[in-house]
């Protein structure tokens, strides 16, 4: 009987599913294309998850989690899935160097990525004061001023954590209130650095040899004015990396994948967890107990296989 299991991803989900795989003996291998943790690696302070008193940092959790799951022996496979095939029992897994892995069973945990806003100068900009992690690029703007763009929770907890580097955070919403939770909008009332700019889009990013400045227009008044700055954070929501399934799992309208209270999707075999699937929560603690269920249904599919 083939009890192997492929699984793409190694943020909390991937590897949290990979760990109850493998402890049952299931011969898994976790596939990632960047290092093991996900969206994790680029959160500074993880506060809400279970045993840790104090805040544990992204970084030191992922490293746990990975330590943990390559304990039970499992393994872990460097590089980017650009396509599969998952129709019948052999599921195949392609990878960017060209090499193809087969499996009985496949779990999809690859996560989501941070959305662009879409507008003019943002592409031009990248790297040249535009970023998408403020924990990757914060120190970069010492005395710096900077804008986070973005009205949720990631987005107040970035203007939080630069802070410590900027002199002045602009913080540009589109609503004329925050979508984040009253913890976070209590919070940062306690850094005046942080000015919030209600009712306000970012229209263009503009500058030379780098970002110089940001043309916002004005909700309430459609009026627009120039924000000088060094650089522009933004955080404007998650997207879920499907793109290598080629439509052949169920996703609802904004791209998550469907999936039953067993985590399986509409192809029997394959199963999805954490924040690539559709759900009310996304968090660590979710993405760890959407992992378990996964892995102990995929177990349950395989022995199940003639």
């Amino acid at each position: 009987m083939d009890r192997k299991l492929l699984i793409i991803g190694a943020g909390p989900a991937g590897l949290t599913a990979g760990m109850y795989a493998a402890r049952a003996r299931v011969e898994t291998t976790v596939i990632e294309k960047l290092s093991p943790g996900g969206n994790m690696l680029i959160t500074e302070s993880i506060e809400n998850y279970p045993g840790f008193a104090k805040a544990v940092s992204g970084a030191e959790l992922s490293e746990k989690m990975k330590e943990q799951y390559l304990a039970w022996g499992g393994k872990l496979l460097e590089g980017e899935v650009t396509g599969v095939s998952l129709s019948g029992r052999a599921k195949k897994v392609r990878i960017s160097d060209g090499k193809e892995i087969s499996a009985a069973a496949v779990i999809v945990a690859s996560g989501s990525s941070r959305q662009k806003l879409g507008v003019e100068g943002e592409e031009d900009f990248r790297g040249k004061g535009v970023s998408y992690c403020a924990i990757c690029d914060g120190a970069f703007f010492k005395k710096k001023r900077i804008a986070v763009v973005g009205g949720g929770n990631s987005a107040l907890e970035e203007a939080i954590y630069l802070t410590r580097y900027a002199d002045t955070c602009y913080l540009i919403h589109r609503r004329s209130q925050f979508r984040a939770s009253k913890h976070f909008q209590e919070e940062i009332l306690k850094y005046p650095s942080i000015k919030p700019v209600m009712s306000a889009v970012v229209e263009r990013i503009e500058g030379d040899d780098r970002l110089r400045r940001a043309v916002i227009r004005r909700l309430d008044t459609d009026k627009t004015e120039d924000l000088e700055l060094d650089g522009i954070f933004i955080s404007v929501g998650q997207r879920p990396n499907v793109d290598f399934l080629e439509g052949q799992l169920e996703r609802n309208p904004g791209g998550y994948l469907i999936t039953d209270y067993r985590m399986e999707t509409s192809e029997k075999g394959v199963f999805a967890c954490g924040d690539v699937i559709r759900k009310s929560l996304y968090q660590v603690v979710t993405a760890c107990g959407d992992g378990a269920v996964a892995a102990t249904s995929a177990e349950k599919y395989l022995d199940g296989l003639d």
